[in-house]
Protein backbone atom coordinates (compact mmCIF):
# COMPACT_ATOMS: atom_id res chain seq x y z
CA UNK A 1 0.00 0.00 0.00
CA UNK A 2 1.54 3.05 -1.09
CA UNK A 3 -0.09 6.20 0.23
CA UNK A 4 2.56 8.89 -0.21
CA UNK A 5 0.99 12.37 -0.85
CA UNK A 6 -1.96 10.88 -1.84
CA UNK A 7 -5.24 12.94 -1.14
CA UNK A 8 -7.94 11.18 1.29
CA UNK A 9 -11.35 13.02 0.06
CA UNK A 10 -13.61 10.15 -0.40
CA UNK A 11 -13.20 6.33 1.66
CA UNK A 12 -13.85 5.34 -2.37
CA UNK A 13 -10.71 6.64 -2.72
CA UNK A 14 -9.41 3.17 -1.31
CA UNK A 15 -9.47 -0.44 -2.01
CA UNK A 16 -10.56 -2.90 0.23
CA UNK A 17 -6.32 -4.14 0.52
CA UNK A 18 -5.37 -0.55 1.14
CA UNK A 19 -8.44 0.01 4.04
CA UNK A 20 -7.03 -3.05 5.49
CA UNK A 21 -3.27 -2.14 5.52
CA UNK A 22 -4.24 1.46 7.06
CA UNK A 23 -5.84 -0.80 9.71
CA UNK A 24 -2.49 -3.08 10.08
CA UNK A 25 -0.54 -0.54 11.03
CA UNK A 26 -2.77 1.57 12.99
CA UNK A 27 -3.01 -1.63 15.46
CA UNK A 28 1.17 -0.62 14.92
CA UNK A 29 0.37 2.48 16.30
CA UNK A 30 -1.52 2.04 19.09
CA UNK A 31 0.85 2.14 21.91
CA UNK A 32 2.44 5.31 20.58
CA UNK A 33 -1.12 6.65 20.50
CA UNK A 34 -1.17 6.07 24.07
CA UNK A 35 2.02 7.46 25.08
CA UNK A 36 3.52 3.99 26.17
CA UNK A 37 6.41 4.33 23.13
CA UNK A 38 7.73 7.14 21.08
CA UNK A 39 8.61 7.51 17.19
CA UNK A 40 8.95 10.57 15.84
CA UNK A 41 8.77 9.27 12.07
CA UNK A 42 7.19 13.06 10.77
CA UNK A 43 9.53 15.12 12.81
CA UNK A 44 10.11 18.65 10.95
CA UNK A 45 6.41 18.38 9.27
CA UNK A 46 3.57 20.31 9.16
CA UNK A 47 -0.17 20.06 9.28
CA UNK A 48 -2.28 22.84 8.86
CA UNK A 49 -5.95 21.82 10.63
CA UNK A 50 -8.44 23.92 8.78
CA UNK A 51 -12.17 23.53 11.07
CA UNK A 52 -14.97 25.63 9.42
CA UNK A 53 -17.72 23.41 11.31
CA UNK A 54 -17.15 22.70 15.02
CA UNK A 55 -15.50 19.47 16.10
CA UNK A 56 -13.75 18.09 19.14
CA UNK A 57 -12.86 14.07 18.11
CA UNK A 58 -11.56 14.45 14.52
CA UNK A 59 -9.68 18.31 15.10
CA UNK A 60 -8.08 17.16 17.93
CA UNK A 61 -7.52 13.69 17.47
CA UNK A 62 -6.17 15.07 14.17
CA UNK A 63 -3.44 17.10 16.43
CA UNK A 64 -2.64 14.63 18.98
CA UNK A 65 -1.76 11.89 16.07
CA UNK A 66 0.42 14.65 14.77
CA UNK A 67 2.10 15.42 17.90
CA UNK A 68 2.42 11.80 18.80
CA UNK A 69 4.46 11.29 15.01
CA UNK A 70 6.77 14.53 15.56
CA UNK A 71 4.57 16.67 13.60
CA UNK A 72 4.11 20.14 14.10
CA UNK A 73 0.56 21.58 13.71
CA UNK A 74 -0.93 25.04 12.54
CA UNK A 75 -4.70 25.60 12.84
CA UNK A 76 -7.44 27.60 12.34
CA UNK A 77 -11.01 26.99 14.62
CA UNK A 78 -13.26 29.74 12.55
CA UNK A 79 -13.96 30.86 8.93
CA UNK A 80 -14.11 34.51 11.14
CA UNK A 81 -10.64 33.91 11.87
CA UNK A 82 -9.43 33.97 8.20
CA UNK A 83 -9.50 36.22 5.27
CA UNK A 84 -12.48 34.40 3.35
CA UNK A 85 -14.00 36.75 6.03
CA UNK A 86 -13.18 39.64 3.60
CA UNK A 87 -14.05 37.58 0.94
CA UNK A 88 -10.72 35.06 -0.08
CA UNK A 89 -12.02 32.26 -1.77
CA UNK A 90 -11.62 29.23 -0.76
CA UNK A 91 -9.13 28.30 -3.58
CA UNK A 92 -7.25 30.99 -2.73
CA UNK A 93 -6.89 30.14 1.14
CA UNK A 94 -6.10 26.75 0.51
CA UNK A 95 -3.31 27.95 -1.82
CA UNK A 96 -1.57 29.77 0.94
CA UNK A 97 -2.54 27.08 3.45
CA UNK A 98 -0.79 25.17 0.89
CA UNK A 99 2.56 27.04 0.63
CA UNK A 100 2.76 26.91 4.79
CA UNK A 101 2.24 22.87 5.25
CA UNK A 102 3.03 19.32 4.31
CA UNK A 103 -0.78 18.63 4.47
CA UNK A 104 -4.29 20.04 5.28
CA UNK A 105 -7.19 18.65 7.13
CA UNK A 106 -10.35 20.40 6.58
CA UNK A 107 -13.84 20.54 7.66
CA UNK A 108 -16.19 22.97 5.67
CA UNK A 109 -20.08 23.30 5.51
CA UNK A 110 -20.41 23.13 2.31
CA UNK A 111 -20.49 19.21 0.21
CA UNK A 112 -17.31 19.11 -2.06
CA UNK A 113 -15.01 21.24 -0.58
CA UNK A 114 -12.22 19.01 -0.01
CA UNK A 115 -12.57 17.63 -3.62
CA UNK A 116 -12.07 21.70 -4.63
CA UNK A 117 -9.18 21.88 -2.04
CA UNK A 118 -7.40 19.00 -3.48
CA UNK A 119 -7.39 20.15 -6.83
CA UNK A 120 -6.14 23.73 -5.34
CA UNK A 121 -3.13 21.98 -3.62
CA UNK A 122 -0.05 20.82 -3.83
CA UNK A 123 0.34 18.50 -0.95
CA UNK A 124 -2.02 16.45 0.52
CA UNK A 125 -5.95 17.02 1.59
CA UNK A 126 -7.41 15.03 4.10
CA UNK A 127 -11.46 15.70 4.03
CA UNK A 128 -12.50 15.58 7.49
CA UNK A 129 -16.00 16.18 6.64
CA UNK A 130 -17.70 18.34 4.04
CA UNK A 131 -21.21 19.25 5.19
CA UNK A 132 -23.51 16.16 4.22
CA UNK A 133 -21.12 14.69 1.79
CA UNK A 134 -18.88 12.40 3.72
CA UNK A 135 -16.38 11.49 6.32
CA UNK A 136 -13.75 9.18 5.57
CA UNK A 137 -11.44 8.90 8.41
CA UNK A 138 -14.24 8.83 10.63
CA UNK A 139 -14.90 5.29 8.41
CA UNK A 140 -10.99 4.10 9.04
CA UNK A 141 -11.14 4.60 12.44
CA UNK A 142 -15.05 2.80 12.61
CA UNK A 143 -14.00 -0.11 10.99
CA UNK A 144 -10.93 -0.23 12.83
CA UNK A 145 -13.60 -0.61 15.78
CA UNK A 146 -15.36 -2.83 14.54
CA UNK A 147 -12.51 -5.42 13.44
CA UNK A 148 -11.07 -4.95 17.03
CA UNK A 149 -14.15 -5.80 18.33
CA UNK A 150 -15.53 -8.75 16.24
CA UNK A 151 -12.06 -9.72 14.76
CA UNK A 152 -13.24 -9.44 11.32
CA UNK A 153 -15.20 -7.44 9.21
CA UNK A 154 -16.37 -9.95 6.54
CA UNK A 155 -19.66 -10.79 7.07
CA UNK A 156 -20.72 -8.71 9.93
CA UNK A 157 -24.65 -7.48 10.51
CA UNK A 158 -24.58 -4.10 10.75
CA UNK A 159 -27.89 -1.76 11.46
CA UNK A 160 -26.81 1.91 10.90
CA UNK A 161 -29.49 3.92 12.72
CA UNK A 162 -30.77 7.62 12.84
CA UNK A 163 -30.33 10.43 10.26
CA UNK A 164 -29.25 8.95 7.52
CA UNK A 165 -29.87 12.04 5.26
CA UNK A 166 -27.48 13.86 6.19
CA UNK A 167 -25.25 11.50 8.16
CA UNK A 168 -22.31 12.48 6.41
CA UNK A 169 -20.31 9.73 8.85
CA UNK A 170 -22.65 6.93 7.48
CA UNK A 171 -22.85 8.01 3.98
CA UNK A 172 -18.86 7.14 3.63
CA UNK A 173 -19.84 4.35 6.35
CA UNK A 174 -22.31 2.81 3.40
CA UNK A 175 -19.70 2.89 0.78
CA UNK A 176 -17.23 1.48 2.71
CA UNK A 177 -18.96 -1.84 4.40
CA UNK A 178 -19.83 -3.45 0.43
CA UNK A 179 -16.06 -4.11 0.54
CA UNK A 180 -16.68 -6.53 2.94
CA UNK A 181 -19.70 -8.10 1.95
CA UNK A 182 -21.75 -7.04 4.88
CA UNK A 183 -24.99 -7.19 5.62
CA UNK A 184 -26.51 -3.91 6.06
CA UNK A 185 -29.84 -2.70 7.68
CA UNK A 186 -30.85 0.91 7.48
CA UNK A 187 -33.47 2.06 9.82
CA UNK A 188 -34.37 5.54 9.65
CA UNK A 189 -37.73 7.91 9.49
CA UNK A 190 -39.15 8.42 5.56
CA UNK A 191 -37.99 12.18 5.84
CA UNK A 192 -33.96 10.71 7.06
CA UNK A 193 -33.51 7.60 4.64
CA UNK A 194 -30.30 7.22 2.93
CA UNK A 195 -29.98 9.25 -0.01
CA UNK A 196 -31.10 7.30 -3.37
CA UNK A 197 -27.95 7.57 -4.47
CA UNK A 198 -26.19 5.84 -1.88
CA UNK A 199 -28.80 2.98 -2.15
CA UNK A 200 -28.24 2.53 -5.52
CA UNK A 201 -24.00 2.25 -4.83
CA UNK A 202 -24.92 -0.27 -1.94
CA UNK A 203 -27.35 -2.52 -4.92
CA UNK A 204 -24.75 -2.18 -7.10
CA UNK A 205 -22.09 -3.70 -4.96
CA UNK A 206 -24.15 -6.47 -4.51
CA UNK A 207 -25.23 -5.65 -1.18
CA UNK A 208 -29.27 -5.12 -0.76
CA UNK A 209 -30.38 -3.00 2.10
CA UNK A 210 -33.03 -3.92 4.39
CA UNK A 211 -34.89 -0.93 4.87
CA UNK A 212 -36.98 -0.16 7.65
CA UNK A 213 -37.92 2.17 10.15
CA UNK A 214 -38.21 0.06 13.32
CA UNK A 215 -35.30 -0.13 15.51
CA UNK A 216 -37.09 -2.50 17.48
CA UNK A 217 -37.49 -5.20 14.52
CA UNK A 218 -34.10 -4.59 13.32
CA UNK A 219 -31.69 -4.84 16.59
CA UNK A 220 -32.05 -9.09 17.59
CA UNK A 221 -29.94 -9.83 14.44
CA UNK A 222 -27.38 -7.06 15.18
CA UNK A 223 -23.67 -7.52 15.19
CA UNK A 224 -23.40 -3.97 14.77
CA UNK A 225 -25.58 -1.02 16.24
CA UNK A 226 -24.46 2.13 14.52
CA UNK A 227 -26.10 4.99 15.84
CA UNK A 228 -26.29 8.83 14.76
CA UNK A 229 -27.66 11.89 16.40
CA UNK A 230 -30.25 13.60 14.31
CA UNK A 231 -28.38 16.88 13.38
CA UNK A 232 -30.61 19.78 13.77
CA UNK A 233 -28.12 21.98 12.39
CA UNK A 234 -28.70 20.10 8.93
CA UNK A 235 -32.73 21.06 8.61
CA UNK A 236 -33.29 24.04 6.99
CA UNK A 237 -36.51 24.36 8.32
CA UNK A 238 -36.12 23.76 12.32
CA UNK A 239 -40.57 22.30 12.23
CA UNK A 240 -39.11 19.65 10.65
CA UNK A 241 -36.03 18.75 12.84
CA UNK A 242 -39.12 18.49 16.36
CA UNK A 243 -41.14 16.01 14.12
CA UNK A 244 -38.59 13.15 13.64
CA UNK A 245 -36.03 14.57 17.41
CA UNK A 246 -36.07 12.05 19.28
CA UNK A 247 -37.38 8.92 17.44
CA UNK A 248 -34.74 6.16 18.38
CA UNK A 249 -33.02 5.73 21.63
CA UNK A 250 -30.99 3.40 22.56
CA UNK A 251 -31.75 2.04 26.20
CA UNK A 252 -30.68 -1.14 28.58
CA UNK A 253 -34.74 -2.40 27.73
CA UNK A 254 -33.66 -2.23 23.93
CA UNK A 255 -30.26 -4.25 24.47
CA UNK A 256 -32.52 -7.05 26.02
CA UNK A 257 -33.50 -7.80 22.47
CA UNK A 258 -29.84 -7.61 21.49
CA UNK A 259 -27.30 -10.40 20.67
CA UNK A 260 -24.97 -10.74 23.97
CA UNK A 261 -22.08 -9.49 22.09
CA UNK A 262 -23.38 -6.84 19.92
CA UNK A 263 -21.81 -3.54 19.89
CA UNK A 264 -23.22 0.12 19.30
CA UNK A 265 -20.79 2.85 17.89
CA UNK A 266 -21.62 6.50 17.70
CA UNK A 267 -19.51 8.72 15.88
CA UNK A 268 -20.51 11.77 18.62
CA UNK A 269 -21.51 13.78 19.85
CA UNK A 270 -24.84 12.30 21.08
CA UNK A 271 -27.95 14.06 22.38
CA UNK A 272 -30.34 11.61 23.42
CA UNK A 273 -29.97 8.92 21.35
CA UNK A 274 -28.35 6.35 23.10
CA UNK A 275 -28.98 6.41 27.27
CA UNK A 276 -25.70 7.09 29.65
CA UNK A 277 -26.77 3.58 31.76
CA UNK A 278 -25.52 2.02 27.97
CA UNK A 279 -22.03 3.13 28.68
CA UNK A 280 -21.55 0.82 31.64
CA UNK A 281 -22.23 -1.91 29.48
CA UNK A 282 -20.02 -4.34 27.77
CA UNK A 283 -22.42 -3.54 24.24
CA UNK A 284 -20.97 0.04 24.69
CA UNK A 285 -18.00 0.83 22.39
CA UNK A 286 -18.69 4.44 21.34
CA UNK A 287 -15.42 6.10 23.79
CA UNK A 288 -13.29 3.60 22.42
CA UNK A 289 -13.93 4.12 19.01
CA UNK A 290 -13.77 7.92 19.79
CA UNK A 291 -10.22 6.97 21.08
CA UNK A 292 -9.17 5.22 18.00
CA UNK A 293 -9.70 8.08 15.88
CA UNK A 294 -5.83 9.14 17.10
CA UNK A 295 -3.90 5.65 16.07
CA UNK A 296 -6.28 5.39 12.92
CA UNK A 297 -5.07 8.67 11.70
CA UNK A 298 -1.44 8.91 12.76
CA UNK A 299 -1.18 5.62 10.70
CA UNK A 300 -2.78 7.68 7.68
CA UNK A 301 -0.88 10.64 8.42
CA UNK A 302 2.69 8.84 8.35
CA UNK A 303 1.80 7.23 5.55
CA UNK A 304 0.58 9.99 3.59
CA UNK A 305 3.78 12.14 4.57
CA UNK A 306 6.33 9.30 4.02
CA UNK A 307 7.24 8.66 7.76
CA UNK A 308 9.57 5.12 8.32
CA UNK A 309 7.87 3.38 10.51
Amino acid sequence: MDLYHKDVVSIMDFSKDDIEGILDMAEKMVPYAKGEKMKRTLDGKILGNLFFEPSTRTKLSFESAAYRLGCDVIDVSEMSMTSMAKGETLADTIKIVDAYCDATVLRHPFEGAAKLAAKFSDHPVINAGDGAGSHPTQTLLDLFTMRSAKGSLDGLNITLVGDLKYGRTVHSLAQALTKFGMNITLVAPESLRMPNDIIDHLEASGCHPKITESLDDAVSEADVLYVTRIQRERFPDPSEYQKVAGTYRVDKALLERAKSDMIVMHPLPRVNEIAPEVDDTPHAKYFEQAANGVPVRMALLNGLLGGEF
